[in-house]
């Protein structure tokens, strides 16, 4: 009876070895979805916080002292140049302006004095009547008075412009801001604020920056920073709530000077809305344009210590390579700079569960093989070749029926 036990128990191991067999038989390579690399162009659109100026933002300061007599014009109104805004007191710098014009007319009549006297001196001393010496002294004195015309004359038209400087005119089209003095208010030259500011927005310079290292990128593309300005292209604005300006720009000027990292740009856009306000915030859209260009999803990446890395398929088996990439994407791919090739086949998703030198099977390669392979076992089981699953159960069947013949002889006994 021992010797039946032993047997039952061989038996059984069979079984289990043959099953196990069938189990690592089944558990082959893994599949995964690969990608054949290829060149191609992309357009990444990138970001830039940017700041919105008028063409002109012009401070307003009044050229001589005096209190507001008169206020000409709104916050926010349009204004053309030339037009009035503001009238200080006149009637001082008036006075002044008279006062001046009659030191001229003084002045003039000195002036037609001394030059009778010289010229009566003159004709005296040509019949030797006086010396030279009156004939000099006569001379000098209508200079003096030429020179006193003179000063006059200038004092007249310092005066005369202190009282045009009452009026506070426009210094170009644009839009008026704030108003902080009103009329009555004591204004002069060295106060603190301006009287108002005028912005002309007919245009908008909207300012922004990008690191040196995206500026180097940009100039070796195109040549030279003429170059990048003339081939860089149009750009977008996003305003502050969201939403696209409807109107392009261009990019006018670089800065010339790099500070912390990074370099100042201008664009330029048309405001004939006047949507765009000076002072204004959003971003600029810049789209780069990569000719024949390397592009991968980021899926098919994973990275190690700064470093961004791919698993090529070499010879059926995962094998990572580290690549170089732009530093701008559109946020699902990469476009590579170094360690890929057209041709290569990487593997495009799971890379994070796969290590060095995992056996690859393409996705869809695997079902193919398996369609090619159910004839042939179709023919094999028509041919009566019994599969190793059916001969284990035939014998775990006879060792069944051994063991309950074995336990009917010892109810009998």
């Amino acid at each position: 009876m021992k010797q039946r036990f032993v047997k039952a128990a061989l038996i059984a191991c069979s079984v289990a070895a043959v099953g196990c067999k069938q189990a690592q038989m089944t558990t082959g390579p893994g599949e995964y979805a690969v990608l054949t690399v290829t060149t191609t162009d992309r357009e990444i659109p990138t970001n830039y916080s940017a700041r919105i100026e008028g063409r002109q933002d012009i401070d307003i300061y009044p050229q001589v002292s005096g209190t507001i007599w008169q206020l000409c014009v709104t916050e926010g109104q349009r204004v053309s140049k030339g037009q009035t805004l503001f009238i200080i007191d006149q009637v001082p710098y008036k006075a002044a302006l008279q006062t001046a014009e009659a030191n001229v007319a003084a002045a003039e009549a000195g002036v037609a004095t001394a030059q009778l006297t010289y010229d009566s001196k003159k004709e005296l001393f040509a019949r030797n009547v006086v010396s030279q010496f009156d004939l000099s002294t006569a001379e000098n004195s209508l200079l003096t008075a030429k020179a006193q015309l003179a000063q006059a004359e200038a004092q007249q038209v310092n005066a005369a412009n202190n009282l045009s400087y009452t009026v506070v005119k426009a210094p170009s089209d644009g839009v008026v801001g704030t108003l902080p003095y009103r009329v009555g208010a004591l204004v002069s030259a060295s106060m603190p604020k301006p009287l108002t500011t005028v912005s002309d927005n007919s245009t908008v310079y909207v300012y922004f920056s990008m690191s040196e290292k995206q500026l180097l990128e940009l100039t070796r593309r195109y040549g030279s920073i003429a170059g990048t300005l003339k081939n860089m292209p149009d750009v977008q604005l996003r305003l502050n709530d969201g939403s696209m300006y409807d109107q392009t720009g261009r990019v006018e000027s670089i800065s010339g000077v790099i500070e912390t990292g990074v370099v100042n740009l201008r664009a330029a856009f048309p405001n004939p809305n006047g949507l765009l306000h000076s002072g204004g915030a959003g971003d600029i859209v810049m789209p780069i344009v990569h000719k024949d260009c390397i592009a991968i999803p980021m899926a098919a990446t994973f990275e190690l210590q700064d470093k961004v890395f791919v698993y090529k398929l070499v010879d059926g088996k995962a094998t990572s390579s580290a690549i170089g990439v732009e530093t701008v994407s559109n946020g699902t791919e990469y476009i590579v700079t170094s360690g890929l090739t057209p041709g290569e086949v990487i593997v495009a998703e799971g890379v994070g569960l796969l290590r060095e030198g995992t056996p690859i099977v393409p996705k869809g390669t695997a079902a193919a093989a398996a369609a090619g392979e159910q004839p042939a076992a179709a023919e094999s089981a028509a041919a009566g070749e019994q599969p190793a699953v059916e001969a284990a159960g035939a014998a775990a069947g006879e060792t069944s029926g051994e063991a309950a013949a074995e336990t009917q002889n010892q109810k009998e006994e």
